[in-house]
């Protein structure tokens, strides 16, 4: 299972299941297994609760593809 993580500044905030929005500096981390299943989650940087992105059964037709869809998703959630 290959993991990836990106710190960075949501001003506009993003949604979470357990929580609704938060914002500021944030953690975006996926988890992709090597059947493509993408698993996204969120924290406040430097905290320890994690919290999930809305959705589920995210998955990737090719699990090469799991750090391109990582970069998108951080770079979106950081849009202003």
């Amino acid at each position: 299972m290959a993991e990836r993580s990106s710190v960075f500044t949501a001003s506009h905030g993003v949604m979470t299941t357990e929580v609704g929005v938060i914002s500021g500096e944030l953690e975006l981390r996926t988890n992709c297994d090597n059947h493509g299943l993408l698993t996204l989650r969120i924290t406040y940087h430097g905290a320890d609760e994690w919290y999930t992105l809305p959705g589920n059964g995210h998955r990737l037709h090719d699990p090469r593809d799991h750090e391109v869809v990582h970069r998108i998703l951080a770079t979106v959630l950081a849009r202003p």
